[in-house]
């Protein structure tokens, strides 16, 4: 069984642990050391125990853990290489056990394969993944400004995808916290996703595998959970979907564990 379960998301950190029989891997480590501890305790896991960290970008929001998490301990880090390139000039400055992949390229961390893919947002090189196991595949999605059509292609063989729903049109352009220059780079199309455009990422998956819907990095100012679960769920009730469910992820809570793939209930 593949088994996911989102650690945090949001402006403030994100992270995300994925389990299949014996192999646990971190998508992204933006807590706190500390409080990134605290949840993988309460899922059962020592940081001891991590096959792999996983990187989609450099951005401390994903990566604030991995000084200290891994000052200590043996755990590899797996990141393309401009990313790598990108840590080691601030916090990483000296880490040796990179595990280095190629966009495009799938490789194997113990009973899991991880393919990355290319996406469009302000980091170096930033990527999405699709995890599979021998049954089951999930896809994360999360800081890009725009889906390309690659991304799409990828994310159609996902059982279950995380993906972004950082902002509600509206509430951003009348949010009076962010000058302009701010809200054009977060509406940009290397900025992040709507709940707008989140949905018609959704919609282009709804009639094939998607079975659930994870939704997360949402704006503390311009965004409200109902808002997001509401946009993500129209475009699978309009082809008839609607009992696929849609979860919101959280900044302070570490959520349900959901198992992927044709055994989940």
């Amino acid at each position: 069984m593949l088994e996911v379960t989102i650690l945090a998301s949001g402006s403030a950190g994100n992270s995300a642990l994925v389990r299949c029989g014996a192999t646990r891997i971190l998508l992204d480590a933006g807590l706190t050391a500390r409080r990134l501890t605290d949840r993988l305790a309460a899922c059962g896991v020592a940081p001891e125990a991590l096959d792999a960290v996983v990187l989609t970008h450099e951005h401390g929001d994903h990566t604030a853990a991995l000084r200290v998490l891994c000052a200590k301990r043996e755990i590899p880090v797996y990141a393309n290489r401009m990313t790598a390139a990108a840590l080691e000039a601030g916090a990483m400055a000296g880490h040796r056990n990179w595990r280095f992949f190629a966009n495009g390229a799938a490789f194997a961390v113990g009973e899991l394969t991880v393919e990355s893919f290319s996406v469009p947002h302000d980091a170096v090189d930033p990527v999405g993944f699709l995890i599979r196991n021998a049954s089951a595949t999930f896809g994360l999605l999360t800081d890009l400004g725009h889906a390309t059509q690659l991304v799409i292609e990828r994310l159609r063989e996902a059982d279950a995808l995380f993906i972004e729903t950082n902002y509600d049109d509206d509430l951003l352009q009348r949010d009076t916290r962010r000058p302009w220059s701010v809200k054009q780079r977060i509406s940009s199309r290397h900025g992040h996703l709507s709940n707008r455009a989140a949905a018609e990422v959704i919609g282009e998956l709804a009639e094939g595998r998607l079975a659930r819907v994870l939704l997360g990095h949402l704006s503390r100012d311009c965004n409200a959970e109902e808002l997001a679960v509401a946009a993500a769920a129209a475009p699978l009730a309009r082809v008839g979907r609607s009992h696929v469910p849609v979860y919101c992820a959280g900044q302070e809570t570490v959520s349900p564990v959901f198992a992927v793939g044709s055994a989940a209930a």
